[in-house]
C-alpha cells in the first residue's frame, strides 16, 4: 500500500471512496439530463437538476495526460509512479485524478487504454488504473 492522504467523507463522496470495495467504481449521474458529475456534488451543472446520485461506472477510461514522478513527497512513497487524468469510458469530461498502477511508469501513454483497481486505505478504497489487460 501506498502512503496516502485521505479525503474528507461526506454524503457526496462517500460513494466514490467506499463501493470499489464490491468492486464498483461510482460516479454522479443526472437522472434528469443524464450527464454525468465529478467531482460529486448534489446538483447537476448542465441542467441545474437535484436529482444527482452515485451509479457504478464500467470503471474503464483513457489517459488523457500524465506526469512520472521521481520524488517521494510523503514518507514511504515509492517512487517513481504515474499521476494521470483519466477520462472514463461513459463520458469523456469526466476526469480522475489517480495513479496509473499495475506496470512500468516509463510505459504509459497518453490515450491507453486503462480499468480500475482499487487499492483499500483504511475503510476507504482508492481507484487507481491499470493498462487495459483484455
Amino acid at each position: 500500500m501506498i502512503a496516502r492522504t485521505l479525503p474528507v467523507i461526506d454524503r457526496d463522496n462517500e460513494a466514490y471512496w467506499t463501493w470499489g470495495r464490491d468492486g464498483k467504481l461510482a460516479i454522479h449521474r443526472c437522472a434528469s439530463c443524464e450527464y454525468f458529475v465529478h467531482p460529486p456534488v448534489p446538483f447537476c451543472p448542465r441542467c441545474e437538476s437535484r436529482d444527482v446520485a452515485p451509479q457504478a461506472v464500467s470503471g474503464r477510461g483513457r489517459v488523457v495526460t500524465f506526469t512520472v514522478n521521481h520524488k517521494a513527497w510523503v514518507p514511504d512513497l515509492t517512487d517513481p509512479y504515474v499521476l494521470a487524468l483519466v477520462a472514463i469510458e461513459e463520458q469523456d469530461d469526466v476526469r480522475l485524478a489517480c495513479n496509473i498502477v499495475e506496470c512500468d511508469p516509463e510505459t504509459v501513454d497518453f490515450n491507453m487504454g486503462v480499468e480500475v483497481v482499487f487499492e483499500q486505505a483504511e475503510d476507504l478504497w482508492v481507484p487507481l488504473f491499470r493498462p487495459v489487460t483484455a
